[in-house]
């Protein structure tokens, strides 16, 4: 997905982990993932490097899909994923 798609998106579930240090905001986003009806869409905000990293590899392995990064102007990163399950 390009950004301005992203930017659309209305997720069903928000798992705020700013200010969490790697694995806390992969973590978030798996117990978060259980809340969102399959099909829908989960955001992890986070403003730890490795998340960016993490959470794609995650995803792949249990089936869910990876849409994409956004970088908020406040320093962050809003990252999107849909529960495929």
């Amino acid at each position: 997905m390009d950004a301005k798609d992203l930017m659309d998106l209305e997720p069903a579930k928000v798992v705020d982990a700013r200010g969490s240090a790697c694995p806390g905001p992969l973590l978030e986003a798996k117990k978060g993932i259980g809340g969102v009806p399959v099909g829908e869409v989960l955001e992890i905000r986070s403003n730890d490097p490795g998340t960016r990293k993490d959470i794609p590899i995650w995803a792949n392995k249990v089936g869910h899909e990876f849409l994409g990064v956004l970088e908020a102007d406040e320093g962050y990163d809003r990252i999107f994923v849909r529960r495929q399950k």
